[in-house]
Formats: structure tokens, C-alpha cells, sequence
């Protein structure tokens, strides 16, 4: 019977039927099963590390677009100030005819944020635009030029562009 199965048997018979031991059987036994122990904690040891690395790895990569995705949203609730904010101008000024202008204003102050902020303009414009020549009854042409300096400024384009001969510098 062998205690180790890799090593020659630990008890050997004699020529006189003695049992005796083999030390150098005996050390051959634990060694390998010593190597053996390591050899499997290493192996563990290495998956684990994999594992853990596989897991930073993925989490950094999903970090960046998680913070882009953020950034996204921040520059959206930004766009939605501006937009509001020339809302609140135009209101305050009561100027004939200018409506185009913080209209433009609006949009180009929300889209320089970003694509958040440029996304936040065009969702307000075309609810306002839907709203406005659905319910205010401003007609078709009113409401295409809107959109028109909507566009102008969310593409970047000068708000001036639709400034009317004295507006306040204030705005």
C-alpha cells in the first residue's frame, strides 16, 4: 500500500520480511506533495489576480462612459438654464421684433455646452414650436422662422444675426 502516489512506497520489506522506511521515499513524497500544494495556490493565486484585473479593467472602461454620460446630463440641465435664461431676457426686455434674437441666443449659449447642451436646446425649441403653432395661433411662417434661428444658433452661428436696431446692450 503507498501512502503518496507518485513516490515508491514509504514501508519497504527487507530480505528478512523486516519492515523498514525509506527516508528518501519518505522526503520524495512530501516534497512533491509540497510542490503540488504550491503549485495549485500559485495557479489560484494567478486566476484570482486575472480576475481582479479583468474586473478594473472593465470598470475603468465603464468609468469613462459613465462620466461621459454624466457630462452629458450636466451640460443638458445647463442648456435648459441658458434656454430659460433667454427666455426670462426676452421677457424682461419687451422689445418688438426680437424674439428671434433670444431665440438664437438661447440656443447658441445651450449648444456651446456641449452635446447635452445642444440637445436640451433643440428638445425646448421644437416643444415651444409645436406649442406655439398649435395653441398661439402665430401661424406656419412665424413659427418656420423660429426654427430657422433655433438652427442658427445651436449651430453656432451669431446671435446679432437677429439682433433688431436698439435692443438694450444690456441683452
Amino acid at each position: 500500500m503507498s501512502l503518496c502516489a507518485t513516490s515508491t512506497p514509504l514501508l519497504n520489506t527487507s530480505r528478512d520480511g523486516d519492515l523498514t522506511t525509506s527516508l528518501g521515499s519518505l522526503f520524495q513524497c512530501l516534497t512533491t506533495h509540497k510542490l503540488r500544494g504550491r503549485l495549485v495556490l500559485g495557479t489560484m493565486r494567478l486566476c484570482v489576480c486575472l480576475v481582479l484585473l479583468s474586473f478594473i479593467l472593465c470598470t475603468s472602461a465603464q468609468l469613462s462612459s459613465i462620466t461621459e454620460g454624466g457630462r452629458f446630463v450636466w451640460d443638458a440641465v445647463g442648456g435648459a438654464w441658458d434656454m430659460f435664461r433667454a427666455y426670462q431676457d426676452m421677457r424682461e426686455a419687451n422689445y418688438r421684433n426680437s424674439d428671434k434674437y433670444f431665440h438664437a441666443r438661447g440656443n447658441y449659449d445651450a449648444a456651446q455646452r456641449g452635446p447635452g447642451g445642444a440637445w436640451a436646446a433643440k428638445v425646448i425649441s421644437d416643444a415651444r414650436e409645436k406649442w406655439q403653432s398649435d395653441v398661439s395661433g402665430r401661424g406656419a411662417e412665424d413659427t418656420r422662422a423660429d426654427q430657422e434661428a433655433n438652427a442658427w444658433g445651436r449651430s453656432g452661428g451669431d446671435p446679432n444675426r437677429y439682433r433688431p436696431a436698439g435692443l438694450p446692450s444690456k441683452y
